[in-house]
């Protein structure tokens, strides 16, 4: 009933801006999902030397080689499809898939079981859900051990939109329970049943001198659906709410501060934590927007494999 409230929240506010008849859309760069940048990557050998298909959205182009991605074209996504390399050894991971939509492509994220064989026999199995996000990997992943860490999280970002808007279509696993699966300790469950995630932050940032990373929240939204979608939903658009939002109806905990650990590049270079603090000022100006779209919301190594989200048209609404 809750999200049932919330989503109707969702839509009342969306006629409402849709009301306005000054209202303007910004589409972001690469954000129809139409253009591909496809990666040929070899894995090594001794887990069974396949070549694998990384996609990343960019413009269109195909890179060959085991060779570390930097966002190209001035895309300002990157998806969790990743190339690792530990202890000498090549791995990928591939999530997101482009797919044909109509006459042109949307953006497919799944949360799946990843294996490593050596020599035929399952060493490592691990949970990997689907993202989309604005940001930046640090590549190749060197491990397991706190992968938040070799993400840039976020993108410069001075304005204060409406509301963000896209096209959606989501299957979500029925089961009351996720698996949790490092690859490191044994596969347990975590209870609670899965969602499928959206969050926008926007951030004032700044650095102290030390290179620590500060924050504090000037804009949130954060959408979740726990049931699978009858075909896709087209225009679909939330309300990004501004300042302290905890007596707000739509408030809900997993919009709180410091939801989870998010990792930058300070001045020095260094991967650093965000430490976000509190909230800004409704009135005040952003510095950096926080965007993801994710199959899973539990964070690293937790979800429903089968989970699947569609995402197509990306733009915000001012």
């Amino acid at each position: 009933m809750a999200l049932c409230l919330w989503m109707c929240q969702g839509r009342l506010a969306a006629e409402e801006i849709k009301s306005v008849s000054d209202e303007k859309e910004t589409s972001f760069l690469y954000g129809n999902m139409d253009q591909w940048l496809v990666r040929q990557i070899e894995e090594s050998s001794i887990i069974g030397g396949e070549t694998k298909l990384l996609y990343e959205i960019a413009a269109k182009d195909t890179v060959v080689g085991n060779i570390a991605y930097t966002n190209a074209g001035g895309s300002p996504w990157r998806t969790s499809n990743v190339m690792a390399k530990v202890a000498g050894i090549v791995k990928t991971n591939v999530s997101v898939f482009p797919e044909r939509r109509g006459t042109g492509w949307c953006a497919r994220l799944e949360t799946r079981m990843e294996k490593v064989k050596v020599f035929g026999i399952v060493d490592i199995e691990v949970v990997a859900a689907g993202s989309v996000f604005l940001g930046k990997i640090h590549e190749p992943i060197k491990g397991t051990k706190n992968p938040q860490s070799m993400l840039l999280s976020g993108i410069p970002f001075t304005k204060r939109p409406k509301a963000l808007r896209f096209d959606y279509k989501v299957k979500v696993m029925p089961e009351h329970h996720r698996v949790r699966s490092t690859g490191f300790s044994r596969k347990t469950t975590v209870p609670g049943q899965d969602s499928i995630a959206v969050v926008l932050f926007l951030q004032k940032r700044w650095e102290d001198k030390d290179g620590n990373v500060f924050c504090k929240r000037v804009g949130t939204m954060v959408q979740r659906y726990a049931k699978s979608s009858n075909g896709w939903v087209n225009n679909a658009t939330y309300p990004i709410l501004y300042g302290d939002i905890t007596k707000d109806p739509a408030y809900k905990d997993y919009m709180r501060i410091q939801v989870e650990e998010r990792y930058t590049t300070n001045s020095k270079g260094e991967s650093v934590p965000i430490h976000e603090i509190g909230w800004a000022d409704k009135n005040e100006t952003p510095t950096h927007m926080i965007l993801q779209f994710v199959s899973s919301h539990g964070g690293a190594y937790i979800g429903s494999p089968g989970n699947t989200f569609w995402i197509d048209n990306v733009k915000l609404v001012y």
